[in-house]
C-alpha cells in the first residue's frame, strides 16, 4: 500500500483537489442551464463532471511509463492468460490489478448511461468502454512506455464499466420518446 502510494499519490491528491472545481464548474453550467429554463439543468454537467474526474486519473496511471527494466513494447493478446499468470503470484498485486482495472471507466459507464438515453442500454456501454480501452492500450503500446499492452485489460475495464452501469440502472435516462424531438 505505501509503495502505491508513493507511486501514485500525487494523482490521488490532484483528483481530490479537481473534484470540487469539477463540480462547481457543473453546478454554475447547470445554473445557467436552469434559467434558461432546461428540464433537468443539472444532469449533463453534472456526469460530465463526474466522468472526467473519475476516469482521468485513471488514464494519467496507465500512461505513465512503467519500468525501464520491462520491454518497452509488450503485447498479451491470449484472453486470460495475464489473469492467470497474476492469480498464481502476490495476492496483493492481483487485488490491485484487478481491482485497478476494473475501476478505470466505471465512472464513465455508471454516468453515461444517467447522461444521455442514447446510450441507456449495456451493450452501448460495454461498446463505449471496450472502444475506450482499446485506444488506451493500443496507446500503450505505440508509445512504449514500458507496460504491458493486454486484451485481459480491456475485458476487466470493459466489466468494470458495465458492473457501474447496472448499480446506476434505476437513473438512467429515459428514452425520448418518438417524435417528440423537433427537427
Amino acid at each position: 500500500m505505501l509503495l502505491a502510494w508513493r507511486m501514485w499519490g500525487h494523482i490521488i491528491l490532484f483528483s481530490l483537489l479537481a473534484l470540487p472545481i469539477a463540480l462547481l464548474t457543473a453546478y454554475l453550467i447547470g445554473r445557467q442551464r436552469a434559467s434558461s429554463g432546461m428540464e433537468h439543468p443539472f444532469r449533463t454537467p453534472l456526469c460530465d463532471a463526474l466522468s472526467v474526474t473519475g476516469t482521468l486519473p485513471w488514464l494519467w496511471m496507465i500512461l505513465t511509463p512503467g519500468s525501464a527494466q520491462e520491454p518497452a513494447r509488450h503485447l498479451s493478446l491470449i484472453p486470460l492468460k495475464d489473469l492467470t499468470t497474476l492469480a498464481g503470484g502476490f495476492t496483493g498485486t492481483l487485488i490491485a490489478q484487478v481491482g485497478g482495472n476494473l475501476l478505470v471507466f466505471a465512472a464513465l459507464g455508471a454516468l453515461l448511461p444517467i447522461r444521455s438515453p442514447r446510450l441507456a442500454r449495456l451493450p452501448r456501454v460495454a461498446a463505449v468502454a471496450a472502444g475506450s480501452s482499446l485506444i488506451v492500450e493500443s496507446l500503450q503500446y505505440a508509445l512504449g512506455l514500458h507496460r504491458v499492452s493486454s486484451i485481459d485489460d480491456i475485458l476487466l475495464n470493459t466489466t468494470g464499466a458495465v458492473l457501474a452501469a447496472i448499480m446506476t440502472k434505476r437513473w438512467w435516462a429515459h428514452p425520448i420518446p418518438e417524435g417528440t424531438v423537433p427537427q
